[in-house]
């Protein structure tokens, strides 16, 4: 196997990409701002404090389903695999994965948290000291270019677990995996995880806790945007809100105004009215059948579907093919 990237690759926005985001989402009706921006180093400390909620039952789920299965999903991974993970965050998964994965040639994790990535990578390489780690600073949501090259026996497989595929509208959704088909190349695998539809109840109280823990994640986009633009948001203007979308299938995020307020944003002046309130993330639940639909379409084969005895969730390993 190739590598043409160094110990470590920082491709992380630019301030002026950042500033764009934001001035085209805050300009936008209804005001939106783009998700990815919630991972700053403290947002990344509050998902993982979520994950950790009674409430928040993906990630246990998840855990579950890959402690379970974690023979045959390595088998279905194969020797000498090269895993490259989009949102790798605190690794705590992927940790299982490389256990089982004893001859593997490499991991690139891939965050758009730089201090949370290079912490994580710094750990997993005490715990894998044969393993070849290379973790990458960078917005997975765009096409990243690796230029990986497989040794003869061995393919690519991206590694995307906590079912943030659900965080992409439908076609974004569908452009992602497009692009992890043309990464992986035919024959590389997608090891992904996919929230499935269930009770309103339990949804709704995964995106909004009792003790406020996602409330102050919500808001620590604002934080971050204050650090990033020298904004001017009082993130105690805002109340967190969880809705269900019914006729999307999916969960929204949003932080509505207490009151009618002005907010400095760069040389910008953003109005919002008592009420308005600003999208700040999706997360789309899939059947079986609607997500196996849209990863045909890709280009992808499904070769194995795992769920919890209650199907709340599903881990997929899919093959490129073509």
């Amino acid at each position: 196997m190739t590598f043409r990237v160094p110990l470590y690759l920082d491709l992380t926005p630019d301030i002026d990409s950042f500033a764009q985001d934001v001035r085209l989402g805050l300009g936008a009706s209804p005001k939106t701002l783009p998700s990815k921006y919630f991972y700053d180093a403290r947002g990344s400390q509050l998902f993982d404090a979520i994950c950790e909620l009674d409430e928040y039952y993906p990630t246990r789920t998840e855990m579950g389903i890959l402690a379970d299965n974690l023979e045959e999903i390595s088998r279905s991974i194969g020797s000498s695999a090269i895993l490259v993970e989009y949102g790798s965050g605190s690794s705590l998964k992927t940790r299982m994965l490389l256990g089982a994965l004893s001859d593997a040639d490499a991991y690139l994790p891939i965050d758009i948290s730089r201090s949370h990535l290079l912490n994580a990578s710094e750990h997993i390489r005490k715990m894998f000291p044969d393993l070849n780690v290379l973790p990458v600073c960078a917005d997975y949501s765009q096409k990243i270019s690796l230029d990986l090259v497989p040794t003869p026996g061995s393919r690519i497989s991206v590694y995307f677990p906590g079912s943030t595929i659900g965080n992409f509208e439908r076609p974004d959704a569908l452009a992602f995996l497009r692009r992890v088909h043309e990464l992986v190349g035919p024959g590389g695998g997608l090891l992904i995880g996919v929230d499935l539809v269930k009770d309103i109840s339990v949804l709704t109280a995964a995106y909004d806790d009792a003790s406020g823990v996602t409330a102050s994640f919500n808001r620590n986009i604002l934080m971050h945007i204050n650090a990033r633009l020298g904004a001017t948001f009082d993130p105690d203007a805002f109340d967190h809100e969880a809705r269900w979308n019914a006729d999307e299938n999916r969960i929204e995020m949003h932080l509505r105004s207490r009151v009618r307020q002005m907010v400095e944003v760069g040389d910008d002046s953003v109005t919002f009215d008592e009420g308005e309130s600003i999208l700040t993330e999706y997360s789309h639940k899939y059947t079986l059948e609607s997500f196996a639909s849209m990863a045909t379409e890709a280009g992808f084969r499904s070769d194995h579907t795992w769920t919890d005895e209650r199907s709340w969730f599903s881990i997929q390993y899919l093959t490129a093919i073509g």
